[in-house]
């Protein structure tokens, strides 16, 4: 009884201390699918078995504009090289703020020499409420399996400037590189900062 009793509480550290050790994530990413500023229709289903990432993109914010003095160029540059795909999602509604179509959309990257996988246009909103997007910029990673790693701030300096920038800690590289490397996300979540998404 005794012996039984032992053996049964090892064998439940064993399974609570496996259930500790697992990585965990923010849950699956919620599925959609969207137009892209080419017409073209986008679904989140054709990119399994890569990362990806989710961008909330308004071009006339200026905490936008602040990243888009090369940091997040940089970013798309990098990121896509190395085979993740990255949508820039524009949720702004119609008369609102950022709110641009097709050829607008594509013109107002290319001025800023941006380099996303696809614009999607999100102008009723729902995907952005899909991710709890409340900022521009907003980011996800999502993993190569489905599952959301990490939502939140780019990084973790929401006053900072254009000096400032490559002293601060982006969360979606550290995000990318914990996951690349086989380990858990660390940071999962933080508050996002920038313009509130138009919707």
């Amino acid at each position: 009884m005794k012996h039984t009793l032992v053996t049964t509480l090892l064998a439940s550290a064993v399974v609570f201390g496996n259930a500790l050790s697992a990585p965990t994530t923010l849950g699956e990413a919620p599925v959609f699918t969207l137009t892209n500023s080419n017409g073209a229709s986008v679904s989140l289903n054709q990119f399994e078995g890569k990362y990806v990432v989710l961008e909330w993109w308004n071009k006339d914010c200026p905490v936008v504009k602040r990243h888009y003095g090369g940091n997040i160029q940089g970013l798309q540059k990098q990121f896509t090289k190395d085979g993740v795909v990255w949508l820039s999602i524009l949720s702004s509604a119609p008369g609102k703020q950022g709110y641009v179509l097709g050829d607008a959309a594509n013109d107002a990257m290319k001025s800023k020499e941006g380099a996303p996988s696809h614009i999607l246009l999100d102008a009723d909103g729902k995907v952005g409420k899909m991710y709890n997007a409340k900022t521009t910029p907003q980011m996800v990673l999502i993993s190569p399996k489905g599952e959301m790693l990490y939502n939140g701030a780019i990084d973790n300096m929401p006053n900072g400037n254009s000096e400032t920038m490559s002293k601060a800690e982006n969360y979606l590289v550290r995000a990318y590189n914990e996951a690349k490397a086989g380990k858990e996300v660390t940071i999962k979540t933080s508050q996002p900062y920038g313009c509130g998404i138009k919707y």
